[in-house]
């Protein structure tokens, strides 16, 4: 929020005023006349401005958008479809009242959106990440939407009550899957750290800096 003061037209009219009704009363043909009128003038702009004070109003800052960042056609591909995904997952988390499995739910979108991410750090990724999304992502939304309008039938009966129960049981199984996959995605970074870990343990080794040669 920003402060912004708005003066008063108040003493402009009081000014204008005061000349019209001396203009009235007084002569003004000498130069005199010209001076008391000025010297009247800046008195009721001096007392008005005292009686009519400066409007104060809060003005909200209006800040700009910050461009919306590209990391190139498939990766930005794959995150629009990581937030729809998203949002459905958090509307069906908000629709069902089933403490144990929402905290499922949660679970899964946490592991998901850092399965989505991994997109913007290695692009290598995206054609794993594509095959998350086009199959196994959709396969656990289309299930989670089932399982909330069986809840809401408001009855009981072996078929969706069973039914209920396998999905339940599915979300384990989901939430480990979506684990596993997000520790294959790094495999490609533990490779290269591995490399890197190697390349300077043989130049400490070799500059006599590693283990005991280090003094």
């Amino acid at each position: 929020m920003r402060e912004v003061k708005i003066k008063p037209v108040g003493p402009i009219y009081a000014v204008a005023i005061a000349w019209l009704i001396y203009s009235l009363l007084f002569p003004l043909y000498r130069l005199m006349d010209f001076l008391i009128c000025i010297a009247v003038t800046f008195a009721v702009y001096a007392i008005s401005k005292k009686i009519f004070k400066p409007k104060i109003i809060y003005v909200e800052e209006l800040v700009p958008e910050p461009e919306p960042v590209s990391y190139g056609n498939e990766v930005d591909a794959i995150i629009a479809e990581g937030k729809l995904a998203q949002n459905e997952m958090g509307r069906l988390y908000s629709a069902i009242k089933n403490p144990s499995v929402k905290e499922k739910i949660s679970e899964l979108m946490r592991i998901s959106d850092k399965i989505v991410e991994d997109a913007i750090h290695d692009p290598s990724d995206v054609p794993q990440i594509r095959k998350f999304l086009s199959y196994y992502l959709p396969t656990t939304i289309k299930l989670l939407n089932a399982y909330d309008r069986m809840g809401n039938q408001g009855i009981s009966g072996d078929n969706i009550s069973g039914t209920m129960s396998r999905i339940e049981d599915m979300l384990d199984t989901a939430i480990d899957a979506y684990k596993k996959q997000l520790d294959s995605l790094f495999a490609n970074q533990a490779l290269d750290i591995e490399t890197d870990i190697a390349v300077m343990n043989s130049m400490l080794v070799r500059e006599g800096l590693a283990g005991k040669d280090f003094k």
